[in-house]
């Protein structure tokens, strides 16, 4: 049984025999570099709508894409026996036989499948084991043993010395990594089926990942370690897919998904004493329909210039498409054709150039017959309940006041004597909306406490997950997501090959590299998908940080804020948007008969070139879907209510980008499209508005409602760009106030009593280095008597 189960089992990638099949390489699913992108035109004219659904991970099953007596005939104390005996052979000297015990680990792990016929059947074992596993102390060990090979000095020295470095150099990581993510998914994952002991064991590991007793620090932090090491170049073999999608996990373990963060939410309202939300953000956005993107062929047509004077012959048409270039209507007259002309040159740079090669593009796909247009209906009503904060309120009134009774009364809300019963009703309106956030009162209590900080006494901060492990990432905060974003810029599909950049490929560049046609498409497609797999995993966890900080405390969130902002995150994430995101999102990038668990129980045919360009069936990519929806949602946390970060989007000329990823006919990722468009419309200009009125009609349908809100028209007295550079410095400061008061503890020492003896204080043992000893002598020669001493300079101190 042990050498069945060593020989069985497999490293991720490296390929090992189970019941005579190839494995195990979590099936490459990418496309080869060499293949030429699907041209944007395709699909466009009669684009389907996206059956995707928002999650917080993909479903289980592709989540885990991975790999004597049979095992499933053994009895359970016979399994924890076997189980027991592996976890010996971990505490071995010899290297090699701790690798051989660790793979068959692995190999339990993974579902025993060579003793499966069906794939359900490898499911159900991979979970047994799994759980089984973490009950025998499993992931204690693997964590001992990962923790040696980060600090395993000859290995990295040996990676630094290597021209090339590849899969073989982080062969035992890859190991170690693979047992950790799968126990951690596994455990994860809740069932209806599940045992009151696996439910047990659930709270247990998330307390244990959460609350660690040995080393004082969360599980999340020894991985955010690795990343850094990997991007200073300490540790190049690091194998950093592995460690990015474990550390999305057990952010999403021990943090909690969204629909966790959204009941952690509503209570946290009610113990605040808030009203409940308005609606559940979730299952309002799983309800939308997406829009359709417009049909090219016509716009073609329309955007063809008409002779001065004269009016189109053609029969009107009704498009209820959303707009996504700069649409000229055959029936305004010259000088507004003239308008839009203009502001065509003004949208110059990066859309001006996607704008010719896209439209190149539609010229070679129309068709002689014109298509029939397809009709959105809209649901009656607005699917988002408006809101108004506290300082809308207040701006209304001032202005009222200051025009019918010529003062104003600051804060007060509530006195309306004087002002016309017109302005009464808007303001009984207004606060019928008024929406009070979480951030609201958590800023309040701030200032409350910066102010009076002896009365009020010590904060009570409740110890959360959260609360831990913003505490154990705060001091090198900004280096993990200086590293993150590094890895994402390197994984980005728009990115190119610089020599000064790190290389993400080590753990999936084999040592040989391919000699045939097939060997490099197949290379090419898993080196995608290497790539895809490390952009969902970075775009998910720094989501799931910033959301869960906001929800813990706003200025935990405005801190890590403001470092993806300092080391470019908003143009970074322009900059992935800046492509074909049509191509992106239905990329071929994976070899279907290679998925686990797939390919642990099916016959593997012959891969030919023809199967590898065909990719699989799927009418789009789910991660691809899921990292963009994911960015844009990083991208609008990154830029609400902050206008200074705002003008940074217009800076960057991210309307043209942005109305493109609209083709994407998907609800969800059209929102925070829309949202994103919204934020900025008052600084286009009125005849970007004018010229983008559908893309105008979309924003009104689908995001929610400010009341008083004048993002339609650009006369907002936000607007103003002097505001900009006061606005970033005085969050800093609130920021900085923050962290020292809640987390540098040894300035708390100026308010404890001081000893004024004199003989208490001399008579205090001080801890010495050992050295000091040894040359006190020479110290007191040097520092004492051949220093003179100059008594006149007392007097300056009196």
């Amino acid at each position: 049984m042990e050498e069945a189960g060593a020989a069985g089992s497999a490293v991720p990638g490296d390929g090992a025999p189970g019941k005579g099949r190839p494995l195990l390489q979590p099936p490459a699913k990418g496309r080869e570099p060499f293949r030429s992108q699907r041209k944007e035109s395709e699909g466009s004219v009669d684009c389907p709508s996206v059956e995707f659904e928002y999650g917080d991970a993909d479903a289980y099953a592709a989540e885990l894409s991975v790999r004597g007596k049979r095992w499933p005939e053994l009895e359970l104390a016979q399994q924890k026996a076997y189980v027991m005996r592996l976890l010996d052979k971990l505490e071995v000297i010899n290297r090699d036989r701790r690798l051989k015990a660790a793979r068959s680990i692995l190999y339990l792990a993974q579902g025993v499948f060579g003793e499966c016929d069906v794939e359900a059947e490898v499911l159900r074992w991979s979970r047994h084991n799994n759980f089984l596993l973490y009950q025998m102390g499993t992931f204690t060990a693997f964590l001992e043993l990962l923790n040696m090979e980060i600090d395993n000095s000859q290995a990295c020295s040996s990676a630094l010395r290597k021209p090339a470095i590849s899969l073989a150099d982080s062969t035992e990581l890859r190991v170690l990594l693979s047992v950790m993510y799968l126990m951690v998914e596994n455990v994860r994952v809740e069932a209806e089926d599940d045992l009151p002991e696996w439910r047990n064991s659930r709270e247990t590991f998330r307390t244990e990942l959460s609350f660690p007793v040995h080393n004082e620090e969360p599980f999340a932090l020894l991985l955010f370690t690795m990343v850094t090491k990997f991007c200073s170049g300490h540790a190049p073999h690091f194998p950093m897919k592995k460690v990015l999608l474990l550390l999305w996990k057990v952010l999403l373990f021990t943090l909690g998904g969204f629909e966790a963060l959204q009941a952690m939410k509503a209570k946290k309202r009610d113990m605040l004493g808030l009203p409940p939300l308005p609606e559940d953000s979730i299952q309002v956005m799983r309800s939308m329909r997406a829009a359709s993107p417009p049909t090219y062929t016509i716009e073609l047509l329309e955007q063809q210039p008409l002779k001065r004077g004269h009016r189109s012959r053609r029969p009107l048409v009704k498009q209820d498409s959303l707009d996504l270039y700069n649409e000229r209507d055959p029936f305004k007259n010259d000088e507004a054709g003239v308008d839009e002309e203009e502001n065509d040159d003004v949208d110059s740079g990066i859309e001006g150039e996607l704008d010719l090669m896209e439209r190149g593009a539609v010229v070679q796909a129309v068709p002689s017959q014109r298509p029939p247009i397809e009709r959105v209906s809209f649901p009656k009503g607005l699917p988002w309940a408006p809101k108004v904060r506290q300082k809308d309120i207040e701006h209304f009134l001032e202005t009222s006041r200051n025009k019918f009774i010529g003062f104003t009364l600051g804060q007060d809300t509530d006195t309306l004597v004087g002002l016309p019963r017109p302005i009464h009703e808007s303001v009984k309106t207004l606060k019928q909306h008024k929406y009070v956030s979480i951030s609201d009162i958590q800023i309040k209590n701030e200032e409350e406490l910066e102010k009076c900080p002896m009365s009020l006494g010590e904060e009570d901060v409740q110890e959360t997950p959260c609360e831990m492990l913003y505490r154990a990432m705060l001091y090198n905060l900004p280096q993990y997501m200086i590293a993150l974003l590094k890895i994402l810029l390197a994984a980005a599909p728009t990115s190119k090959a610089k020599t000064d950049s790190i290389n993400i490929l080590a753990d999936v560049l084999p040592e040989e590299m391919p000699i045939t046609v097939l060997q490099s498409m197949k290379l090419g497609v898993d080196v995608n998908r290497h790539k895809e797999i490390i952009v969902k995993s970075i775009s998910a966890s720094l989501l799931l940080l910033l959301k869960h900080f906001k929800l813990n405390h706003i200025y935990q969130f405005e801190y890590v804020s403001q470092h993806l902002v300092f080391a470019n995150c908003i143009p970074l994430i322009l900059k992935f948007f800046n492509q074909n995101i049509m191509s992106y999102i239905t990329a071929k990038n994976s070899i279907a008969v290679l998925d686990y668990p797939h390919c642990t129980v099916h016959e593997l045919p012959e891969l030919t070139a023809e199967s590898l360009e065909a990719g699989d069936s799927n009418q789009f990519c789910w991660r691809n879907l899921f990292s963009c929806i994911n960015l844009l949602r990083l991208l609008n946390k990154l830029t609400k209510w902050k206008h200074s970060r705002t003008m940074m989007l217009v800076v960057f000329k991210s309307a043209p980008i942005l109305k493109r990823a609209l083709k994407v006919k998907q609800a969800m990722m059209q929102l925070y499209v829309l949202k994103l468009l919204k934020i900025q419309t008052k600084y286009l200009g009125r005849q970007w508005r004018k010229s983008n009125m559908k893309t105008m009609s979309a924003i009104y349908q689908k995001v929610r409602h400010r009341m008083n809100d004048d993002w339609a028209y650009g006369n907002d007295i936000d607007a103003r760009p002097w505001d900009f550079q006061a606005e970033e410095c005085t969050l800093r400061a609130n920021i900085e106030a923050f962290n020292s008061r809640r987390y540098d503890k040894p300035q708390d020492a100026e308010f404890t009593p001081v000893d004024n003896c004199l003989q208490s204080v001399l008579g205090q043992r001080l801890e010495l280095p050992e050295d000091f000893y040894y040359s006190y002598e020479l110290w007191l020669e040097r520092e004492v008597f051949s220093q003179p001493i100059r008594w006149e300079e007392l007097l300056h101190y009196q």
